[in-house]
């Protein structure tokens, strides 16, 4: 079983399992929300079937509880999917009571959480087919790294910054310089 996963989410078989079951036309979207001392904001990614990754953020601006936010990231993350005309979305998240109450195994009781539910089942019903599922923080990394960059940063309203780019660099930056050897001495190098 999964750590910190409610028993009605988990399933006998691996996160791993569940996540590469994905079918070929399907894209998978994360999403999280995050609330702190610097503010709140949302954070989704879309992966499409050949592994290109859509970042999504926004910066809420008003005040709300976690719940409010996870919300939020759920739709930022599912409106970006309807404008990228994606039919099949697996949607993946870390917070049960979004996952339970879209998937209808728990009531929305909540009355500041009852339009962010009804509004998500109307977006829910423009896909061909979507499926929600639980998982553990551990494995939302990247929406919640989002959620949380853009909880903390102070933006003016209307700033948009695109593309995200994220490498993987193996060397340091320093090895990337070419000796010179000044004095035709072999042995006598400098950088």
């Amino acid at each position: 079983m999964l750590a910190d996963c409610p028993e009605e989410v988990c399933e006998d078989h691996s996160l791993d399992d569940r996540i590469s079951t994905v079918e070929e036309d399907t894209w998978t979207m994360f999403f999280d929300g995050a609330v702190n001392l610097s503010g709140s904001g949302t954070g989704a990614v879309l992966i499409s079937p050949n592994g290109q990754h859509y970042p999504v953020a926004a910066k809420l601006m008003f005040p709300c509880t976690n719940n409010i936010a996870e919300y939020e990231a759920c739709i930022l993350g599912l409106q970006a999917t309807i404008e990228m005309e994606v039919s099949k979305p697996k949607v993946f998240g870390d917070s049960t009571l979004i996952i339970l109450q879209t998937v209808g195994k728990w009531k929305t009781r909540d009355a500041k959480l009852v339009p962010y539910h009804d509004y998500l089942e109307e977006l829910v019903g423009k896909f061909q087919d979507v499926s929600f599922e639980y998982l553990p923080k551990i494995h939302n990394q990247f929406a919640d790294a989002l959620a949380t960059l853009s909880s903390m940063l102070q933006v003016t309203e209307g700033l948009k910054v695109e593309p995200l780019k994220i490498e993987v660099l193996t060397r340091q930056a320093h090895c990337m310089t070419i000796l010179k050897n000044p004095t035709g001495n072999p042995g006598i190098m400098t950088s």
